[in-house]
Protein backbone atom coordinates (compact mmCIF):
# COMPACT_ATOMS: atom_id res chain seq x y z
CA UNK A 1 0.00 0.00 0.00
CA UNK A 2 0.98 3.72 -0.86
CA UNK A 3 2.64 5.35 2.13
CA UNK A 4 -0.40 7.21 3.86
CA UNK A 5 -0.16 11.10 4.50
CA UNK A 6 -0.92 11.87 8.50
CA UNK A 7 -3.88 14.56 7.75
CA UNK A 8 -5.29 11.82 5.47
CA UNK A 9 -5.63 9.47 9.04
CA UNK A 10 -6.38 12.06 11.40
CA UNK A 11 -9.22 13.21 9.26
CA UNK A 12 -10.73 10.30 9.82
CA UNK A 13 -10.30 10.01 13.99
CA UNK A 14 -11.57 13.41 13.62
CA UNK A 15 -14.76 12.03 11.93
CA UNK A 16 -15.02 8.88 14.22
CA UNK A 17 -14.07 10.65 17.39
CA UNK A 18 -11.33 8.43 17.91
CA UNK A 19 -7.37 8.72 18.56
CA UNK A 20 -4.67 7.30 16.49
CA UNK A 21 -1.62 6.30 17.93
CA UNK A 22 1.84 7.70 16.62
CA UNK A 23 5.41 5.60 17.71
CA UNK A 24 8.95 6.21 17.91
CA UNK A 25 11.15 4.53 15.74
CA UNK A 26 14.97 4.60 17.56
CA UNK A 27 16.01 1.05 15.70
CA UNK A 28 14.62 -1.12 13.26
CA UNK A 29 13.26 -3.46 15.64
CA UNK A 30 10.84 -0.84 16.96
CA UNK A 31 9.77 0.15 13.53
CA UNK A 32 8.75 -3.83 13.21
CA UNK A 33 7.48 -3.92 15.72
CA UNK A 34 4.93 -0.92 15.41
CA UNK A 35 3.98 -2.07 12.10
CA UNK A 36 3.55 -5.81 13.19
CA UNK A 37 1.49 -4.68 16.27
CA UNK A 38 -0.99 -2.68 13.95
CA UNK A 39 -1.91 -5.27 11.75
CA UNK A 40 -2.27 -7.84 14.82
CA UNK A 41 -5.16 -5.64 15.59
CA UNK A 42 -5.92 -4.43 11.69
CA UNK A 43 -5.78 -0.52 12.96
CA UNK A 44 -3.68 2.39 11.13
CA UNK A 45 -0.64 3.46 12.39
CA UNK A 46 2.04 6.57 12.79
CA UNK A 47 5.31 5.62 12.64
CA UNK A 48 8.05 8.41 13.39
CA UNK A 49 11.42 9.08 13.72
CA UNK A 50 12.81 12.13 15.32
CA UNK A 51 14.94 14.31 14.63
CA UNK A 52 16.59 13.40 17.69
CA UNK A 53 17.15 9.54 16.43
CA UNK A 54 18.63 11.01 13.30
CA UNK A 55 21.35 12.76 14.73
CA UNK A 56 21.83 8.86 17.45
CA UNK A 57 22.41 7.24 13.65
CA UNK A 58 24.24 9.51 11.84
CA UNK A 59 21.52 9.81 9.05
CA UNK A 60 17.94 9.73 8.23
CA UNK A 61 18.45 7.61 5.15
CA UNK A 62 18.66 3.93 6.23
CA UNK A 63 16.36 3.73 8.93
CA UNK A 64 13.91 6.13 6.93
CA UNK A 65 14.61 4.08 3.82
CA UNK A 66 13.67 0.59 5.52
CA UNK A 67 10.64 2.12 7.36
CA UNK A 68 9.06 3.01 4.18
CA UNK A 69 9.95 -0.02 3.06
CA UNK A 70 7.94 -1.78 5.83
CA UNK A 71 5.19 0.39 5.50
CA UNK A 72 4.59 0.12 1.51
CA UNK A 73 4.97 -4.05 2.35
CA UNK A 74 1.89 -3.57 4.46
CA UNK A 75 -1.85 -3.57 3.64
CA UNK A 76 -2.86 -0.79 5.94
CA UNK A 77 -2.38 3.01 5.73
CA UNK A 78 0.78 3.46 7.39
CA UNK A 79 2.00 6.81 7.44
CA UNK A 80 6.18 7.57 8.08
CA UNK A 81 6.36 10.86 9.93
CA UNK A 82 9.43 12.72 10.67
CA UNK A 83 9.33 14.40 14.25
CA UNK A 84 10.37 17.01 16.34
CA UNK A 85 12.41 18.43 12.83
CA UNK A 86 13.86 21.65 13.41
CA UNK A 87 16.39 21.63 10.50
CA UNK A 88 15.14 22.55 7.42
CA UNK A 89 17.72 20.24 5.46
CA UNK A 90 16.59 16.99 7.11
CA UNK A 91 12.59 17.85 6.49
CA UNK A 92 13.84 18.39 2.60
CA UNK A 93 15.63 15.28 3.07
CA UNK A 94 12.69 13.25 4.43
CA UNK A 95 10.31 14.48 1.62
CA UNK A 96 12.43 13.38 -1.02
CA UNK A 97 12.85 10.26 0.19
CA UNK A 98 9.10 10.04 0.19
CA UNK A 99 7.82 11.01 4.17
CA UNK A 100 4.23 12.18 3.39
CA UNK A 101 3.91 13.48 6.84
CA UNK A 102 6.60 15.79 8.95
CA UNK A 103 6.45 17.61 12.26
CA UNK A 104 8.32 20.91 12.32
CA UNK A 105 8.98 21.91 16.01
CA UNK A 106 9.00 25.92 15.85
CA UNK A 107 8.29 26.11 19.40
CA UNK A 108 11.41 27.60 20.83
CA UNK A 109 11.18 30.66 18.50
CA UNK A 110 9.55 34.02 19.15
CA UNK A 111 5.73 33.43 17.82
CA UNK A 112 6.55 36.06 14.63
CA UNK A 113 9.46 34.03 13.66
CA UNK A 114 7.53 30.90 14.66
CA UNK A 115 4.55 32.11 12.35
CA UNK A 116 6.74 32.77 9.29
CA UNK A 117 9.32 29.74 9.30
CA UNK A 118 6.24 27.21 9.79
CA UNK A 119 4.22 28.87 7.28
CA UNK A 120 7.24 28.42 4.57
CA UNK A 121 7.70 24.90 5.74
CA UNK A 122 3.97 24.10 5.45
CA UNK A 123 4.35 25.49 1.60
CA UNK A 124 7.76 23.51 0.85
CA UNK A 125 5.37 20.21 2.50
CA UNK A 126 2.17 20.70 0.65
CA UNK A 127 3.84 20.94 -2.73
CA UNK A 128 6.09 17.90 -2.22
CA UNK A 129 2.60 16.21 -1.30
CA UNK A 130 2.79 16.08 2.46
CA UNK A 131 1.10 17.19 5.30
CA UNK A 132 2.41 19.25 8.11
CA UNK A 133 2.43 19.06 11.84
CA UNK A 134 3.22 21.88 13.88
CA UNK A 135 3.48 22.77 17.61
CA UNK A 136 2.33 25.98 20.11
CA UNK A 137 2.63 26.31 23.39
CA UNK A 138 5.50 24.43 25.09
CA UNK A 139 5.69 20.76 26.24
CA UNK A 140 8.58 20.06 28.75
CA UNK A 141 11.24 17.65 28.64
CA UNK A 142 12.27 19.39 25.40
CA UNK A 143 11.93 23.15 26.71
CA UNK A 144 9.88 23.91 24.22
CA UNK A 145 5.94 23.78 23.65
CA UNK A 146 5.32 20.79 27.17
CA UNK A 147 7.44 22.54 29.79
CA UNK A 148 5.33 22.40 32.90
CA UNK A 149 2.92 24.73 33.60
CA UNK A 150 2.82 25.98 30.38
CA UNK A 151 -0.75 25.67 28.40
CA UNK A 152 -1.75 26.31 24.61
CA UNK A 153 -4.18 29.74 24.09
CA UNK A 154 -7.10 28.73 21.94
CA UNK A 155 -7.19 32.04 20.82
CA UNK A 156 -3.32 31.97 20.00
CA UNK A 157 -4.04 28.57 18.05
CA UNK A 158 -7.13 29.54 15.92
CA UNK A 159 -4.43 32.57 14.59
CA UNK A 160 -1.59 30.03 14.25
CA UNK A 161 -3.24 27.82 12.04
CA UNK A 162 -5.52 30.19 10.12
CA UNK A 163 -1.58 32.07 9.01
CA UNK A 164 0.42 29.19 8.85
CA UNK A 165 -2.39 26.69 7.14
CA UNK A 166 -0.43 23.51 8.90
CA UNK A 167 -2.65 20.50 8.89
CA UNK A 168 -2.40 19.32 12.45
CA UNK A 169 -1.36 21.14 16.03
CA UNK A 170 0.28 19.62 18.85
CA UNK A 171 -0.94 21.37 21.89
CA UNK A 172 0.52 22.13 25.54
CA UNK A 173 -2.06 20.54 28.22
CA UNK A 174 -0.15 19.35 30.44
CA UNK A 175 1.84 16.40 29.48
CA UNK A 176 5.95 16.49 29.32
CA UNK A 177 8.23 14.13 27.21
CA UNK A 178 10.51 11.39 28.51
CA UNK A 179 8.17 10.82 31.67
CA UNK A 180 9.16 7.31 33.23
CA UNK A 181 6.05 7.00 34.98
CA UNK A 182 1.94 7.64 34.19
CA UNK A 183 1.27 10.78 36.69
CA UNK A 184 0.65 13.23 34.19
CA UNK A 185 -3.18 14.41 34.27
CA UNK A 186 -4.60 16.24 30.75
CA UNK A 187 -6.56 19.38 31.20
CA UNK A 188 -9.59 18.16 29.28
CA UNK A 189 -11.51 21.63 29.52
CA UNK A 190 -8.76 23.04 27.46
CA UNK A 191 -8.57 20.01 24.87
CA UNK A 192 -12.33 20.68 24.10
CA UNK A 193 -11.52 24.47 24.24
CA UNK A 194 -8.78 23.70 21.46
CA UNK A 195 -10.57 21.70 19.58
CA UNK A 196 -13.84 23.80 19.24
CA UNK A 197 -11.22 27.08 18.63
CA UNK A 198 -9.08 24.86 15.65
CA UNK A 199 -10.30 22.91 12.58
CA UNK A 200 -7.46 21.03 12.26
CA UNK A 201 -6.86 17.65 14.14
CA UNK A 202 -5.06 18.06 17.79
CA UNK A 203 -1.66 15.98 18.63
CA UNK A 204 -0.89 15.22 22.11
CA UNK A 205 2.69 14.94 22.84
CA UNK A 206 4.17 13.45 25.71
CA UNK A 207 1.43 11.02 26.31
CA UNK A 208 4.03 7.86 27.80
CA UNK A 209 3.04 9.93 30.91
CA UNK A 210 -0.61 9.59 30.39
CA UNK A 211 -2.40 6.82 32.26
CA UNK A 212 -4.95 4.38 29.73
CA UNK A 213 -7.89 6.43 31.50
CA UNK A 214 -6.13 10.12 30.86
CA UNK A 215 -5.16 9.15 26.94
CA UNK A 216 -8.82 7.68 26.79
CA UNK A 217 -10.52 10.75 28.53
CA UNK A 218 -8.20 12.71 25.93
CA UNK A 219 -9.58 11.45 23.04
CA UNK A 220 -12.77 11.63 23.86
CA UNK A 221 -11.94 16.06 24.61
CA UNK A 222 -10.82 16.06 20.72
CA UNK A 223 -7.42 14.77 20.85
CA UNK A 224 -6.60 12.81 17.17
CA UNK A 225 -2.82 11.88 17.35
CA UNK A 226 -1.25 10.45 20.60
CA UNK A 227 2.50 10.37 20.66
CA UNK A 228 4.18 7.49 22.52
CA UNK A 229 7.82 6.73 22.86
CA UNK A 230 9.31 6.28 26.08
CA UNK A 231 6.31 3.65 27.02
CA UNK A 232 7.72 1.26 24.15
CA UNK A 233 11.20 1.82 25.41
CA UNK A 234 10.65 0.76 28.80
CA UNK A 235 8.54 -2.28 27.56
CA UNK A 236 11.77 -3.08 25.40
CA UNK A 237 14.04 -2.53 28.14
CA UNK A 238 12.29 -4.58 30.62
CA UNK A 239 12.09 -7.21 28.33
CA UNK A 240 15.93 -7.44 27.30
CA UNK A 241 16.52 -6.99 31.25
CA UNK A 242 14.86 -10.52 31.47
CA UNK A 243 16.15 -12.28 28.74
CA UNK A 244 19.70 -11.42 29.36
CA UNK A 245 19.06 -12.32 33.63
CA UNK A 246 17.38 -15.29 32.30
CA UNK A 247 21.07 -16.53 30.63
CA UNK A 248 23.78 -14.36 31.26
CA UNK A 249 25.50 -16.15 29.20
CA UNK A 250 23.91 -14.98 26.17
CA UNK A 251 25.14 -13.03 23.43
CA UNK A 252 23.64 -13.51 20.32
CA UNK A 253 21.46 -9.72 20.01
CA UNK A 254 18.54 -11.55 18.15
CA UNK A 255 17.80 -14.22 21.25
CA UNK A 256 17.12 -10.63 23.20
CA UNK A 257 16.21 -7.79 21.12
CA UNK A 258 13.70 -10.49 19.49
CA UNK A 259 11.82 -10.70 22.70
CA UNK A 260 12.14 -6.80 23.39
CA UNK A 261 10.81 -6.67 19.51
CA UNK A 262 7.88 -9.04 20.61
CA UNK A 263 6.94 -6.55 23.95
CA UNK A 264 6.76 -3.40 21.82
CA UNK A 265 4.12 -5.31 19.19
CA UNK A 266 2.13 -6.10 22.20
CA UNK A 267 2.19 -3.07 23.57
CA UNK A 268 1.73 -1.10 20.07
CA UNK A 269 -1.59 -3.15 19.51
CA UNK A 270 -3.03 -2.86 22.97
CA UNK A 271 -2.57 0.98 23.00
CA UNK A 272 -3.92 1.19 19.28
CA UNK A 273 -7.00 -0.49 20.47
CA UNK A 274 -7.09 1.88 23.63
CA UNK A 275 -7.38 4.75 21.32
CA UNK A 276 -10.04 3.72 19.05
CA UNK A 277 -12.61 3.13 21.54
CA UNK A 278 -12.03 6.17 24.04
CA UNK A 279 -16.03 5.72 25.28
Amino acid sequence: MTVARGVDLLVVAQHLRIGYGAFNVIQLEHAEAIIAGAEAVELPVIVQISENAVKYHGGLGPLGTATLIMARDSELPIVVHLDHAEDEDLIEEALDLGFKSVMFDGSKLSWEENLARTAAITKLCHDAGASIEAELGEVGGKDGAHAPGVRTSPEQAALFVAATGVDSLAVAVGTSHAMADRSAVVDLELIAALEAAVPVPLVLHGSSGVDDAGLQAAVRAGIRKVNIGTRLNQVFTEAVRDRLAADPALSDPRKYLGPGRTAIQAEVARMLGLLAKPR
